[in-house]
């Protein structure tokens, strides 16, 4: 109620261990912080802050427009509602070497478990679109180095993210992920692989805990948990599901209440008012709040 029960080092350090199993963690984006005491209400184990979900939050496309005063903002948001640890898309660190140091400072205060830093030009845009540029690999393992740098909690998960492979190919990619693991990467993010040879031959290629975003609509095809696991994946991210799946319920609710003047047909699809409130903790709340109300000094006091 009104906080977590964990501090952010035990949440980060959570996720360390629970990397270290070697185990597939399906990680859900959260769209909001409500969204992120459902992931960990539903059984999930680290949620995960999309740099699109953000931006579209805000109304805008994923190009590189938001600041890190605003993502540092909603994840401490989110931080405070939920107790799993949260990985944050933190795109190229909004600016140079020092930006991406100040960015890695503000979202461990923040109480993240951890973020991602990518190789693409400033600004950046969305990793499945066309028309995407990175830096060069020694710009980007500085951009790394100065994270690392910067970051007072060991804890705190470093990944790099290469958008390199739809512009430089495979090889190129692997080769600047084992040059940002050098440079001190904790973990990486390979974007957009193709396929499960292209995933295998990462996997086999760089040996720290590997990330696959299981982003629809994309350029790779969406593989099962089971498979993700299989390949030797440590990470599978769904970034976008979960705004997706919600805008396209509200655009068919608003088209429901124009054409037929009434809400009444959708109640069948909606979380019930009993379910929201006990998402919310509703009772403890009340509990609280009668007991200060109610608490009177001793006599003697």
């Amino acid at each position: 109620m009104l906080h977590t029960r964990t501090t952010p080092a035990q949440r980060r350090r959570a996720l360390r261990e629970r990397l270290a199993t070697g185990r597939l963690l399906q990680m859900p984006g959260a769209i909001n912080p409500l969204s992120a005491k459902l992931i960990e209400d539903t059984g999930f184990e680290a949620a995960y802050l999309s740099g699109a979900v953000l931006a579209a939050d805000l109304g805008l496309p994923d190009i590189g427009l938001t600041t890190v005063t605003e993502i540092a903002a909603r994840a401490q948001q989110t931080t405070r509602a939920t107790d799993l640890p949260v990985l944050i898309d933190a795109d190229t660190g909004f600016g140079e070497p020092m930006n991406a140091a100040r960015t890695v400072q503000l979202l461990e205060d923040a109480g993240l478990a951890g973020l991602h830093l990518e190789d693409q030009v400033n600004p950046k845009r969305c990793g499945h679109l066309d028309g995407k540029s990175v830096v060069e690999r020694d710009t980007m393992s500085r951009r790394v180095r100065a994270a690392v740098d910067a970051r007072r909690d060991p804890d705190f998960l470093l990944m790099a993210r290469t958008d390199a492979r739809a512009i430089e190919g495979l090889e190129a990619a692997i080769d600047r992920a084992k040059a940002y693991v050098d440079a001190g990467a904790d973990a990486i993010f390979p974007e957009a692989l193709a396929n499960e040879a292209e995933f295998e031959a990462f996997r086999k290629a760089v040996d720290v805990p590997l990330l696959a975003n299981m982003t629809e609509f994309g350029k790779g095809k969406l593989l099962t948990a089971r498979t993700l696991e299989d390949l030797g994946y440590n990470i599978a991210l769904y970034p976008v599901t979960f705004l997706r799946l919600a805008m396209g319920a509200v655009e068919d609710g608003l088209r429901t209440v124009k054409a037929e003047g009434t809400q009444e047909s959708l109640l069948p699809k909606m979380q019930t008012r009993s379910r929201l409130y006990e998402l919310l903790d509703y009772e403890a709340y009340s509990s609280f709040d009668s007991a200060v109300f109610d608490f009177t000094l001793p006599p003697d006091a």
